[in-house]
């Protein structure tokens, strides 16, 4: 009776932990805080961009599924200035409040692991999402592990969202071994980054014109219009172009979670 009880007592653990991880999102952000422009003669404060990250972290949690945060060394990433502007929040500066106040004070936020470590993890994850900013187009986008984390979410078709600036890092994979080759993707627009540049940075950086590269290496990009609420889903691959298309985004993303956990129960 007592060896009963306790295989009861094994498979109930068991299936908690394992409903656990198929539920767990892996969030990788980026730990750079500063952008050299116009090849190092100006330096701006940098980051992930607030909306980027904390709508389609409150859309995955709010539908039951958990997160865990990693970022290059563990350090605790930096929030652009500039995304904290009113201007991306249109009628939802509640929601901006909302999230000011989450990168403040949630614990799990602080306390990422590293990227070596999400790669020791990747079997526990289900899914993954990378915010955009222009920070990742220094640190994440230089970084060994990202080629390989995302290699493997390609491998085992798992949802991987690439928000904005976020399809870039598919540069990282060597192109005679990129899984995402003719893939439909996008991300944010020659124009948008053309008034990136002009009218807000006043400067451009070392690694830009993105659509162009991902063209050049054999992806079909494709973009909606300037500030469009505008996202693609292409198999595995959800990727969204500016701060204006979390709804899209979000929807896209929610249905590709859905669908991945039918294949796998």
């Amino acid at each position: 009776m007592k060896n009963l009880t306790l295989t009861i007592m094994v498979a109930m653990i068991t299936n908690l932990t394992l409903t656990a991880q198929n539920k767990k999102v892996l969030f990788v952000l980026s730990a750079a805080d500063t952008l050299a422009l116009d090849n190092g003669r100006k330096l701006r404060q940098t980051g992930v961009f607030l909306n980027e990250f904390y709508l389609a972290y409150k859309s995955v949690t709010e539908n039951g599924y958990l997160v865990e945060f990693a970022s290059p060394n563990g350090v605790v990433a930096t929030i652009d200035e500039e995304s904290i502007n009113d201007k991306y929040w249109e009628n939802s500066l509640e929601i901006r409040n909302e999230a000011v106040a989450f990168i403040k004070n949630d614990n799990s936020y602080h306390s990422p692991i590293t990227l070596e470590n999400a790669l020791e993890n990747k079997d526990n994850y289900i899914g993954l999402i990378i915010p955009g900013g222009q920070g990742l187009m220094i640190d994440l986008l230089e970084d060994n592990n990202i080629p390989i984390l995302l290699k493997h979410f390609a491998v085992e078709k798992k949802p991987t969202g690439l928000i904005c600036h976020a399809p870039s890092l598919i540069l990282t994979i060597p192109v005679e071994e990129n899984p995402y080759i003719g893939f439909k993707v996008n991300a944010v627009s020659p124009f948008e980054e053309f008034v990136i540049e002009k009218f807000i940075m006043k400067g451009k950086p070392k690694n830009r014109r993105i659509a162009k590269q991902l063209k050049r290496v054999g992806l079909n990009y494709k973009s909606g219009w300037p500030k469009a609420n505008y996202a693609i889903k292409d198999r595995n691959l959800i990727t969204s172009q500016n701060p204006f298309s979390s709804s899209t985004f979000n929807t896209l993303y929610l249905e590709a979670l859905a669908g991945y956990i039918e294949t796998i129960k």
